[in-house]
């Protein structure tokens, strides 16, 4: 977070377009756990032992706590009649604002361990940053979900040592995983427009200053696994800017069904 002595507006002394980046920042941080939560959500009934199956269920409905959270802010500095349900169903593919790592199927359950793990690491760090936030209420909704937040992360570390360092074919499924989803881990430490506006208020966590710790995390953790740490470079970016892969769309689609075709519904 920025230092304290940041010139911070209260909500009401905001301008529109200050009032927009607000926004649209909160959606950056909400769309990733509502994404990920509906992968997970896919998951429930498949999940390859019962207590797991229930384990990832509740990850999914404790982000879903999470965006509800987010969304009645955002909802309140969008005025104009908005509701939570609005801003989670009846937006187009381009105006979700979540990074490319938390769309990516459930290819297997090392795909969705993976996929978790990294997103993980990075959503405790950021919380614990937020919670610093001189908006009152994200620091707030911070220090309410860090709790589940730091389970998330506990659960998802010891089934990647768990795989990793287990039988042949469960190290080659995680190193398989690790190699195809790393490529997308950059884009977590990316700043938007919105980002660096709320920055300099004292809003936002400059997510930049993560990074570091971020991947010294994740890179001993994956030691331990005995999982080799990909060597490239090159990174894939775009979903904090609307610009999703392939698999947006059809997860779209079917989060958006119910509320497309009942209109009003309510969360």
């Amino acid at each position: 977070m920025n230092d304290k002595s940041t010139n911070s507006l209260p909500l009401g002394e905001m301008s529109e377009g200050q009032r927009g980046l607000l926004y649209n920042y909160i959606l950056g941080i909400a769309d990733n756990s509502m994404i990920l939560g509906q992968r997970l959500g896919e998951l429930c009934g498949h999940g390859p032992s019962l207590e797991t199956d229930i384990a990832c269920t509740n990850v999914s409905l404790d982000l879903f706590g999470q965006v509800r959270n987010y969304f009645q802010y955002a909802a309140e500095i969008a005025g104009e009649g908005k509701t939570e349900d609005d801003i989670a169903f009846l937006r187009k593919e381009r105006e979700y604002k979540n990074v490319l790592l938390v769309e990516q199927p459930n290819t297997d359950f090392a795909y969705t361990i993976v996929r978790q793990f990294l997103f993980d690491v990075y959503h405790l760090l950021f919380l614990e940053q937020m919670q610093n936030s001189e908006d009152e209420t994200l620091a707030a909704i911070a220090k309410k979900s860090i709790k589940e937040v730091s389970y998330h992360e506990r659960f998802s570390t010891d089934w990647i040592k768990r795989l990793g360092d287990g039988s042949e074919e469960s190290q080659q499924r995680i190193q398989k995983a690790v190699d195809n989803l790393w490529t997308y881990t950059d884009e977590l430490f990316h700043q938007t427009t919105a980002d660096k506006a709320m920055v300099s208020i004292g809003v936002a966590v400059d997510v930049t200053t993560l990074k570091d710790a971020y991947y010294a995390k994740v890179n001993s953790v994956l030691e331990i696994a005995t999982i080799e740490i990909p060597e490239s470079k090159w990174f894939q970016k775009g979903g904090k800017n609307g610009v999703h892969t392939e698999h947006f769309g059809f997860l779209l689609a079917d989060m958006q069904y119910m509320q497309r075709t009942y209109p009003g519904m309510e969360w």
